[in-house]
């Protein structure tokens, strides 16, 4: 399992609780917003926007911040922004390499305060292409345990995505979660609803090909980086390659 799972895990507990709802409800609108321009304001034929829809709703975005979000961006009601992605590339403390996701209207400003928050936490941002190699773009499911029909096992979850094409399947505790080849995604999350599954989200992700191991004071600073730039409202999403044992979690919380 690797610790930007655990990672994820930990922060899924904390962001429903956490005071910094406004900033991850801003960060799905914005998501839904631009699958919307992308490919249309129709779910049903805009998989991409289906699943933004699905993560907000699943984090209490309320419905009609949604419909806003999309009419906005299909261009049905004014106000949306041109938003473009651009990725970052750098290394934080322990040498952990990391891709930075942005989404924003204003690309200067994005580059500004990605550099600094890098900077001022013990990390530094590098060449595009140096990093990025140690990453696969992959697909993502993540499938809780706990459905209508009772306790998910995973042979289960295998079985209903097993010819839709994923790779593996690791348990994260209270969730699984299924990786696939990024054009994969859907098929996999299709595959879980015709089974009858709910899932958390589907997003395409960036996974490490290695990973690089920390201990209780390099896993403290990397995560107070990660923090400080998901903080960031142009900062959709933080990809790095450490990970963490059970045993150094358990002494972070």
């Amino acid at each position: 399992m690797s610790g930007h799972s655990k990672w994820a895990t930990t922060k899924h507990k904390k962001a429903v609780i956490d005071a910094r709802r406004g900033k991850m409800f801003a960060k799905l609108i914005k998501n839904i917003e631009v699958a919307a321009r992308m490919g249309g304001g129709d779910p049903a034929g805009n998989p991409t926007l289906y699943d933004a829809i699905q993560k907000a709703k699943k984090s209490s975005v309320p419905n009609d911040n949604i419909d806003r979000a999309v009419k906005r961006g299909s261009g049905a009601e004014a106000g949306g922004a041109e938003y473009q992605t651009i990725m970052y590339e750098g290394y934080g403390p322990s040498g952990v390499a990391m891709l930075i996701e942005c989404l924003t209207d204003n690309k200067n400003r994005a580059a500004m305060e990605v550099r600094t928050a890098m900077s001022r936490n013990g990390g530094n941002l590098a060449d595009p292409g140096s990093v990025a190699y140690l990453f696969n773009r992959k697909g993502v499911v993540i499938v809780a345990k706990a459905q209508e029909s009772g306790e998910l096992g995973e042979d289960a979850v295998l079985e209903a995505t097993l010819d839709a094409g994923a790779e593996e399947i690791s348990d994260l505790g209270e969730t699984f979660e299924v990786v696939s080849e990024a054009s994969d995604l859907v098929a996999v999350r299709t595959a879980l609803q015709d089974a009858g599954l709910d899932y958390e989200s589907a997003d395409a992700s960036f996974l490490p090909s290695m990973q690089v191991e920390l201990d209780k004071d390099g896993a403290a600073k990397v995560f107070r980086l990660i923090e400080a730039l998901e903080d960031l409202d142009d900062v959709q999403n933080v990809f790095a390659n450490f990970d963490v044992s059970d045993e150094v979690m358990a002494e972070l919380e």
